[in-house]
């Protein structure tokens, strides 16, 4: 999926699970919002690598356990900042790990779906998995992406 897609998916993702389990709360949505971007730019910035004319995903970050780590780390400075600059409650720096994992989580969630998948490991090898075949830049797949995201997010806002 195009790295857009990720960020609003993520986004409106993140803002509904933040709602449902805590509360509605404008440092919820900036906390969505930074960390869905920032960990998203992590995954593909560092998964990715050029081989000719293209640029092809490696296991790097691209496996379900590594996108989750990815994002706990990319998670960790906001969290930091959180903790000493504004002495935020420990709620909201939980929220911040979490938010991060998700984002990791759902990066995987929405690449599985195209034609080069994501990273497993069989008998000691790395072999990709796809669902759908879509390709990275499908305007129907990455519309629907992006359409969830949207609409995940306003239905945060009408809780």
């Amino acid at each position: 999926m195009e790295l857009r897609t990720h960020y609003v998916f993520s986004f409106g993702l993140l803002t509904l699970l933040d709602f449902i389990l805590i509360s509605k709360s404008p440092e919820l949505v900036i906390i969505a919002g930074v960390v869905s971007i920032f960990t998203n730019s992590v995954i593909d910035t560092l998964g990715h690598e050029i081989k000719g004319e293209y640029i092809a995903r490696t296991p790097t970050t691209h496996t379900v356990p590594r996108s989750i780590g990815w994002g706990l780390l990319s998670s960790a400075p906001f969290a930091i900042v959180l903790y000493y600059l504004f002495h935020s409650p420990i709620e909201l720096i939980l929220v911040t790990f979490m938010d991060g994992a998700v984002a990791g989580l759902s990066h995987m969630l929405l690449d599985i779906f195209t034609e080069k998948g994501i990273y497993h490991k069989v008998d000691g090898k790395w072999r990709r998995i796809a669902l759908a075949h879509f390709s990275y830049n499908n305007p129907f797949a990455n519309g629907l992406a992006f359409l969830l995201g949207i609409l995940m997010l306003f239905a945060s806002l009408k809780l």
